[in-house]
């Protein structure tokens, strides 16, 4: 029961520009009703779960996922419904939130750096180094004040935005050349359907502790945000690295064409299960015998 989606409508490898004011937040659904989403997806599940087990026999490669959005758009959400079903022993999933003091003392991307997945594993960041160059950079203030660098090198904030870009660059290139696959996400929600759900959160008794005065107050910084977005990924989208950008504004369709995502860049790898030599063969058949006469 496949479904046709083009990953390469959402996908940006730095071949061409994104541009935010023309990519849509809403598109023709993949799925007929609820039971086609669910099966669907569960075939998707299946799938990525097969290519997660040999990635962890192959123990080769590593996979790391990155989702960035605006507050509300499916991040947590997506990420349990896109793994679920997935050995839980291959995946890896980190929460990155404001930094610590700790953290601070430390070079921006030194916290992300140190969660990077190990071979066979899949990791997920929910919010990544990326933060670096979109909240900063809408709030630049945090850049001077927080940040703790020398004044040198904060004095012309553009300047800081490119170094951080050309940073990212490298340190996907680095990955890259170490067998991890960078693939980031960026959920493309509307501000209208943000509105809509963040109504959701106050209005629906169970959804009472999702909600947080911060999250209003940053969607009054909207505009900046998606400037901030469009600069980020035009400047950090390569061929090692790709963005894809996912309408939000369905959250059923949005987690169909990310699992669709996930599944592609997996298949696109050189893994096989370790091949057995005939001695190890022979062994295998002692063991046979001995657990079939016990």
């Amino acid at each position: 029961m496949q479904v046709n989606i083009d990953i390469h409508t959402f996908e940006f490898k730095g071949e061409k520009k994104f541009d935010i004011q023309k990519t849509p937040t809403q598109i023709p659904d993949f799925y007929r009703d609820k039971d086609h989403y669910k099966n669907l997806m569960e075939e998707f599940q299946e799938e990525i779960d097969e290519l997660q087990t040999m990635m962890y026999a192959h123990d080769r490669y590593a996979l790391l996922l990155i989702f960035q959005a605006m507050d509300a758009a499916g991040k947590d959400g997506t990420i349990q419904k896109v793994m679920s079903g997935i050995n839980p022993h291959g995946v890896d999933i980190y929460s990155f939130k404001k930094p610590s003091d700790s953290e601070l003392d430390h070079d921006f991307l030194w916290r992300t750096t140190v969660a990077f997945p190990q071979r066979g594993k899949i990791g997920i960041f929910n919010r990544s180094y990326y933060e670096e160059v979109l909240v900063v950079k809408v709030h630049p203030e945090i850049l001077t004040r927080y940040q703790r660098l020398p004044a040198e090198l904060v004095i012309d904030p553009e300047e800081v935005w490119k170094q951080r870009y050309e940073d990212i660059r490298n340190l996907e290139k680095y990955a890259y050349r170490n067998g991890i696959r960078v693939v980031k996400f960026f959920l493309n929600i509307s501000k209208d359907e943000q509105r809509k759900r963040f109504l959701s959160r106050l209005n629906e008794p169970d959804k009472n502790w999702k909600f947080a005065e911060a999250d209003v107050k940053e969607r009054s910084y909207w505009d900046k945000y998606m400037e901030a977005y469009q600069s980020c990924i035009n400047a950090t989208a390569t061929p090692e690295a790709p963005w894809y950008v996912i309408p939000a504004d369905d959250k059923n369709n949005m987690r169909l064409i990310v699992a669709k995502v996930i599944l592609a860049q997996m298949e696109e790898l050189d893994m096989k299960f370790p091949a057995v030599d005939e001695a190890r063969k022979a062994e295998f058949q002692k063991f046979r015998e001995m657990l079939e006469k016990d």
